[in-house]
């Protein structure tokens, strides 16, 4: 690495200590149960802070811990599920029905460009996405919320007519306002000190995300020293530029999958979502796995060799070959 550019390394209580505190605004990459941070989401847990503002895509295991722990007042999302082990994330809807949880929701669609503005430097994006839908009628945040947060737009969305009349083949566009997190915590395959990032398999929304946050952490499976990551570099869809902090975390986006280091663990899924429908096997869930270890280390040591074994990606096809998915 050039003498030039920082060493961003640190360990994981240091980044997030750093850059994630109470009532921040803050986005979390991945994309249901595949490549959520969650080493970076069980420390926020593990230091108790309370009042985030959430932005997430369509993120399954890392929103529903942390709304489930108590850590997020305020969601912004398209999608928060956890495929066949919670359709709709349980704690988040639980939170949601007892008026613990303000969501707004857009399409999937419509948070990506919502991400892609604030990476864009721009306050909206135009889209068809939602015409003729309730997203375009159900807010979740009230007008006092909006007015008392200098971080929130005036308005959810605006529908306009399209300006430029009959081109475009549309008569109404959808302009959605621009997301810029406070921090954006996001899981790679591969980082360097400097941290330059590379993603193996579908990136998700997590490159609009990096590019719109103020601060980025990166928690990554792999460290790679020197040069490394200079070779190929067009594989690298996060430059240096964008990130704060590099945290070397192996198995950092475990129970969910890191294609081509491991898959999903269907056992701790399940085994969750019985534990989320019910709130005191949720707390002993909370006091065993998540406050009841130090660090994410000591939870995969917890979990144990054989488990982790089961999950291995098979180098062919980057996922867990014969892995008991029921």
């Amino acid at each position: 690495m050039s003498k030039l550019v920082k060493d961003k390394v640190m360990p994981l209580k240091k980044a997030v200590g750093a850059y994630v505190h109470d009532g921040c605004h803050m986005a979390i990459g991945g994309f249901t149960i595949n490549r959520n941070p969650m080493a970076a989401v069980y420390t926020i847990i593990r230091a108790g802070i309370k009042d985030l503002h959430l932005y997430v895509h369509s993120n399954g295991q890392g929103v529903d811990e942390l709304i489930g722990a108590g850590s997020v007042s305020k969601v912004e999302i398209a999608y928060g599920g956890s495929g066949k082990f919670a359709a709709t994330c349980i704690r988040f809807r639980k939170a949601i029905e007892k008026g613990t949880l303000q969501v707004e929701d857009y399409s999937n669609y419509q948070m990506t460009l919502r991400f892609l503005a604030g990476a864009m430097g721009v306050p909206f994006l135009p889209t068809r996405s939602s015409l003729g839908s309730d997203i375009v009628d159900k807010w979740g945040f009230s007008e006092n919320l909006r007015r008392s947060d200098p971080k929130l737009p005036n308005r959810k969305l605006t529908v306009l007519d399209n300006p430029f009349e009959d081109w475009g083949n549309t008569e109404k566009v959808v302009l959605v306002p621009a997301i810029t997190p406070d921090v954006t915590l996001l899981h790679v395959q591969q980082a360097d000190r400097a941290g330059n990032c590379r993603m193996d398999g579908l990136s998700f929304a997590d490159v609009e995300q990096a590019k719109a946050s103020r601060h980025l952490v990166v928690t990554c499976e792999e460290l790679m020293e020197g040069d490394a990551l200079h070779e190929n570099a067009h594989h690298n869809q996060i430059p240096f530029i964008h990130v704060d902090a590099v945290v070397h975390v192996p198995f950092g986006a475990y129970p969910t999958a890191c294609y081509q280091h491991y898959d999903y663990d269907p056992v701790y899924l399940k085994a969750y979502a019985v534990a989320a429908r019910d709130d005191e096997k949720y707390k002993d869930y909370l006091d065993t796995y998540v406050y009841g270890v130090a660090d994410h280390q000591a939870l995969i040591e917890r979990i144990g060799t054989e488990r982790m074994e089961s999950i291995k990606a098979d180098p062919r096809t980057g996922y867990a070959a014969n892995l008991d998915r029921r």
